[in-house]
């Protein structure tokens, strides 16, 4: 008896050992969502390839009539990190709330589209507005989490470019390129660079977002 007692503990922490190992992506999404998107590629330089899950809440109470008489679903988006390790995944950042639906009122022309890049150890959101521009910011995974580095946008007129804005939150430097042709067809452009020191004491951090929407690079 007593050593079957003894056999228990030790069971029941091998369960617990194997279900760690064993998680994959899809456990990490927490009740009431769904996962929207998934991209791969490796966020650590560590050469396996990583995770990174859109996630998007199931609230029937979010599913609407739009002015156009149509049901959407205006529930918000989030995301999940998540590094590979050699048998399972672990999680490295979230934001469960940080992207608004796809399905937002775009007013007179569609919302901004969202998509992931990950490249160079780097995770890019980008944001594109069709013929207005886009714009993107670039994470790093940097002192527990992952914290914006970098922002990038052009402001467009169809095909032709009118401003462009890069800051480096690093070396905090702001590169301003506007556009001073104005018969400019795309592709013609000629730009006056402005170069500025960005003033910025902590790094924002992915998990602290609240909307994307709302982050006012222009302060910078």
């Amino acid at each position: 008896m007593n050593g079957f007692l003894k056999i228990i503990p030790l069971f029941l922490l091998t369960l617990t050992v194997c279900s760690a190992q064993d998680k994959e992506a899809s456990d990490f999404i927490p009740e009431g969502y769904t996962e929207f998107e998934s991209f791969h590629g490796d966020l650590n330089e560590d050469g396996l390839n990583d995770c990174v899950l859109i996630i998007k809440k199931t609230d029937s109470a979010q599913v609407v009539t739009n002015r156009f008489g149509k049901k959407v679903d205006r529930n918000r988006r989030g995301i999940l990190v998540l590094f590979k390790t050699d048998k399972a995944y672990r999680l490295a950042d979230k934001n469960y709330a940080c992207f608004s639906s796809e399905n937002e009122d775009g007013g007179v022309y569609y919302p901004p589209e969202l998509w992931i890049e990950i490249k160079n150890g780097k995770l890019y959101i980008h944001y594109s507005h069709g013929r207005y521009g886009s714009w993107v910011y670039t994470f790093r995974f940097q002192n527990s989490g992952f914290e914006l580095i970098g922002y990038d946008s052009s402001s467009n007129r169809g095909p032709v470019t009118n401003k462009e804005t890069s800051i480096n939150f690093l070396t905090q430097k702001k590169l301003i390129k506007e556009n001073t042709n104005l018969d400019a067809e795309g592709g013609d452009e000629t730009f006056r660079e402005t170069w500025s020191t960005v003033d910025i004491e902590d790094l924002i951090k992915l998990s602290e977002i609240k909307d994307f929407i709302d982050l006012e690079m222009y302060r910078y």
